[in-house]
Formats: C-alpha cells, sequence, structure tokens
C-alpha cells in the first residue's frame, strides 16, 4: 500500500530516538526485539518498593552521571534542573536528531518546531522531606505538620529552583532552546495516549504549512516511587511468580496485569520533498491519525469505545479501509479486564478480519512506561518493518475462554509484505489515540 499524496503532502518519519528498558539507541533496541528478550527484572537504580517484587522496566546505564557527561553531554548544565523522566525525554530528542542526519547550520529554525508528550510528573518524597520536617511539632505532639508555617519554615528549605526539575513542558522547553527550535512548540500531558496524540499533532502542524521540521516524541515513567504507589491502587499490576521476564503477558490467559516501565522516545517528521531534498533516510510514512475520549460522568473510561473511535478516525483520516492494515501494534497491558476491552474494540472495527490481521504488544518486552509507550511501540514496529517482520508478543501462548479471538504474534517474528501499522493506546480514563504508519 502506498500512499497517493504528493511529496509536499506526505508526512514523513526521518530519525527514531529511543531510551528504553530494551535498550538506549536502535542498535541496541533492535537486538533486544530480534532476540525476543525481556527487559523486565529487578529494580538496580531506583527504589520502586512499590512495585511488586520490585521488578520493572528499568532504563539500565542511565544514570545523572551518564546523562551529564554522555547523553546530555551538549546541556550538562542543565541537567541539574532536569528529573529523570525529562533527562529521558531530551536525550531521546537529541538521538533523533542525530539519526535523522539534520544539519542545524542548514535549516531555517524558525520552521523547525517541538511536540512533545510526558505524564504528570512527581518529585521523590525524599526531595519536600527536609522542607516538611521544619514544619512539624515536636515528637511529643506526634510531629504533627504545620501547614501554617509552610510558607515562613518550609518554602525557604526548597530547592529555588525545585519545580523546573519536575513541570512536563519542561522536556519541549529543554529541547526547543538547545535546537534553537523557534517554530510551534507544544506540550501535552495525556498519559498513555501521548505518543499517537503528538505524532498527529506534528504531522498537522506541517500539512497546516506551520513548520517544515517537528520533532515529536514523549518520556514517561511509572517506577518514580509516588506514581508507583498510584499504579498499586488504581492499575492491576502483575502479581506473578517465576521468572520476572514472564511477567508481562499481553492477551495471555495466564495474565495478572501490567509491569511498571520507564523510557523516551523521539521522531523526527518533516514534509517528504523536504526530506528528499536534503537526501535523508525516510523510515516510515505517516498516513494518519486519530483520537476519541470516551468516559462516564463519573470519570471511568469506556476503553472500547473510545479505542474503537480512535481507530475508525485514523482509518478515515489516512483514506484506508481495516483491510489495508498489515498489523496492530496493540496497547496489550496484560490486564484480564482491558485486553478484553482492546479485542473487543478491534473486532468492532475490524469485523471479520479481526481475527486474521496480526497483532503485536511490545509491552510484552518492557512493561507500560505510561506516556511514552505509544512512542516506543510505534518505534518498535518501524525497525522490525525495515527488515519485514513483525515482532512477536512476548510470554503468549493462547488467549483465555472469555476472550474475544485476535491472531497474536508470537513464537516467532512475522514475515510480512504489508508494512503498514496501526498503533493504538488509550488510558484508564478513556483517551485512545492511534497513529496509521508505512514503513519504507
Amino acid at each position: 500500500m502506498v500512499s497517493n499524496g504528493s511529496s509536499d503532502s506526505n508526512i514523513v518519519i526521518t530519525g527514531i530516538g529511543v531510551f528504553s528498558p530494551a535498550g538506549i539507541g536502535l542498535d541496541e533496541f533492535t537486538s533486544s526485539l530480534q532476540e525476543q528478550r525481556s527487559a523486565v527484572k529487578p529494580m538496580e537504580l531506583l527504589p520502586t518498593s512499590a512495585c511488586p517484587g520490585n521488578v520493572g522496566g528499568e532504563v539500565t546505564n542511565f544514570t545523572e552521571a551518564d546523562a551529564r557527561k554522555v547523553y546530555l553531554k551538549p546541556l550538562k548544565k542543565s541537567v541539574k534542573v532536569m528529573c529523570r523522566e525529562i533527562q529521558l525525554g531530551v536525550a531521546a530528542a537529541l538521538q533523533a536528531v542525530e539519526n535523522s542526519g539534520l544539519d542545524l547550520d542548514q535549516i531555517d529554525h524558525t520552521r523547525f518546531g517541538v511536540e512533545f508528550g510526558a505524564n504528570l510528573m512527581f518529585s521523590p518524597p525524599w526531595v519536600l522531606k527536609d522542607a516538611c520536617w521544619k514544619c512539624t511539632g515536636e515528637a511529643d505532639s506526634g510531629h504533627e505538620f504545620h501547614f501554617d508555617e509552610w510558607g515562613e519554615k518550609g518554602l525557604v528549605a526548597m530547592e529555588p529552583l525545585w519545580l523546573l526539575c519536575y513541570l512536563p513542558n519542561m522536556p519541549a522547553c529543554h529541547i526547543g532552546i538547545s535546537m534553537d527550535a523557534r517554530g510551534p512548540s507544544n506540550s501535552m500531558t495525556v498519559d498513555e495516549a501521548s505518543g499517537n496524540l503528538v505524532l498527529g499533532e506534528a504531522m498537522s502542524i506541517i500539512q497546516r504549512g506551520w513548520a517544515d521540521i517537528m520533532i515529536a516524541g514523549t518520556t514517561g515513567t511509572r517506577l518514580n516511587p509516588v506514581k508507583s504507589i498510584h499504579g498499586s491502587f488504581w492499575d492491576h499490576l502483575a502479581q506473578n511468580e517465576g521468572e520476572p521476564g514472564t511477567w508481562a503477558r499481553p492477551f495471555d490467559k495466564e495474565r495478572t496485569g501490567q509491569v511498571l516501565a520507564e523510557g523516551g522516545g523521539s521522531f523526527i517528521l518533516e514534509t517528504e520533498s523536504h526530506a528528499q531534498a536534503r537526501g535523508a533516510k525516510i523510515w516510515a510514512k505517516v498516513l494518519g491519525s486519530g483520537a476519541s475520549c470516551v468516559a462516564d460522568n463519573e470519570g471511568r473510561g469506556h476503553l472500547r469505545e473510545a479505542l474503537a473511535a480512535a481507530m475508525k478516525a485514523a482509518l478515515k483520516s489516512a483514506g484506508l479501509s481495516p483491510s489495508d492494515i498489515g498489523h496492530i501494534n496493540a496497547h496489550g497491558l496484560g490486564e484480564i479486564e482491558a485486553d478484553q476491552k482492546e479485542a473487543a474494540a478491534i473486532h468492532d472495527v475490524f469485523g471479520e478480519l479481526a481475527s486474521t490481521v496480526p497483532v503485536t504488544s511490545l509491552k510484552s518486552y518492557w512493561g507500560n512506561p505510561g506516556a511514552s509507550c505509544g512512542s516506543l511501540e510505534l518505534a518498535g514496529s518501524l525497525v522490525g518493518l525495515q527488515e519485514g517482520t513483525v515482532f512477536p508478543t512476548l510470554n503468549f501462548q493462547e488467549q483465555g475462554p472469555d476472550d474475544l479471538p485476535l491472531n497474536i504474534v508470537h513464537g516467532a517474528p512475522l514475515a510480512v509484505e504489508n508494512k503498514t501499522v496501526l498503533n493504538i493506546n488509550v488510558t484508564r480514563q478513556g483517551q485512545a489515540s492511534a497513529i496509521i504508519a508505512e514503513a519504507v
């Protein structure tokens, strides 16, 4: 399937950057997927006792010292005002620019923009410890916290630039400043839906003629101590015995919940004609995008309806039908009910094709990193399609008796001729997003 648009209207991906539990950079990332290596393992760097078994998908070989000396060396003075999530996102963006071959001295910086997504960011509890302690009473009073003393005693004990470390718009700020991107700049905080949404918005910005080049990416974590505690209350987390690498098992009948993770992923988007003029390698064409939010009056997300609407919108945007899709990169949380609702949404949209279109879920390799999941999953599909394959879902054997049938790719990579992928994600609150891309 090939887009019929002109080279000026076709939007292409020319650069990819990944900082993931499966590897830093495309070489490590691709090797992990090709070798079907799970990145879910016991934590080494992060204190995440709220995670069951202290297990998750952690970006290893990435400390603040690594960021300052290697990955963010041009920005080493700014690293002190970046929390780990910001560091991962900015590093992924720098890597995407390098992968794209962009010569920043040769572009129009007024037409170079940034569209970046992130989770709500939380400071670790110990960052607030000293300030809070100054506002508590004596031991014999139970160390009660006195709110009326915060302004006088607590606030002055805070690091002056504390807030800048945890604002979800800061990845886009650091990226824009470091690369002198003076075009449109926007930040999205839409949890797991963010990855597809930033791509769709970046594509729209270029199509509207507001920019020639856009950096579109995300960063996220579920491994921050506060986030992981939230997850233990709000989500169904995997409670498995055995090797940690078997815990993430989307769509499998033995699935018990999601695994928490972290990561950052980024893309460079530009018009096809702009990419061709500078001799860039084209990874894929971005054909269409869709989004939908469906929830009840009490804020409970309707995942099935939201996903179905987002997929239909993406297909309409791309001018495609379900039969044009080569494979679906599913959200695949590994939660019993969430996977069932996602399967139902696929059946709602694909009808009789739902049980035959190949479906994979790359969360089986590293877990759920929140806002960055869509970017990392699409990157996984694109690097596989470069070789004409779809990577399998790890730890999948068979669906349960109450699961609608899907053609889950498992066991070995699937050779495909159709290089069009539908990437879908959804949040607990019912915000869904979809992107359709055709690998070149």
